[in-house]
């Protein structure tokens, strides 16, 4: 293993800081809106194509909001979700250190569009822990695409083989293995050694 792919929501991210209750818990409380009218509206019609980059966030959210919920904009939202979006696990983010000592490129490899991407390298501070992002939007494709998997490996500058890759989804999982890099499950409380001690057994 050359290099350590790892997503960040589900992985590296769970929900608010105070408590890692979902982010949008109490949006209706906080902020007056029906989290299954912003799904609706929003989520299941534009998000599809803000997350590979083909529209951007703001400017779509915003077109959204004015029909949904005239009272708050979209700048308001954002900070709000952003803001709840981010408890970072700390002793994964220690293991990972040591990782990276040893040697090893860490890459965050995840479905974000540009905004939320540049607020957790820069804002959350994971470009310190990290050699780089690549995610979503920018590449112009998310996981499970094989296309996702083909231009991080070739950001990455390594072969599949010397990839490995931490997610929560078993579909990114199996879809990364497709592609030649090895990949394993991440369950929320595990410990990264155990984890990663899979691909040392042949499948």
């Amino acid at each position: 293993m050359k290099v350590l792919m790892v997503d960040i929501d589900g992985v590296l991210i769970h929900g608010r800081p105070a408590d890692g209750l979902p982010h949008f818990t109490y949006l209706e409380r906080d902020l007056g809106l029906r989290l299954e009218l912003l799904q609706q509206e929003f989520f299941q019609t534009c998000w599809g194509d803000i997350i590979i980059g083909r529209e951007a966030l703001e400017p779509g959210l915003a077109k959204v909001l004015a029909k949904i919920a005239p009272h708050l904009s979209a700048a308001t939202l954002m900070e709000y979700w952003f803001e709840n979006d981010r408890r970072l696990d700390l002793d994964l983010l220690k293991e990972l250190a040591a990782l990276r000592q040893s040697g090893i490129t860490l890459f965050l490899a995840t479905n974000q569009e540009h905004r939320r991407a540049r607020y957790l390298m820069e804002e959350a501070g994971l470009g310190a822990h990290f050699d780089g992002i690549l995610y979503s939007a920018a590449l112009g494709h998310r996981k499970p695409s094989p296309e996702f998997f083909r231009l991080a490996t070739e950001r990455a500058g390594a072969l599949p083989g010397e990839i490995a890759f931490i997610d929560d989804m078993v579909e990114n999982i199996e879809a990364a293995r497709q592609f030649g890099w090895n990949a394993a499950q991440w369950t929320a409380g595990a410990r990264l050694h155990e984890t990663l001690s899979a691909f040392s057994h042949p499948r």
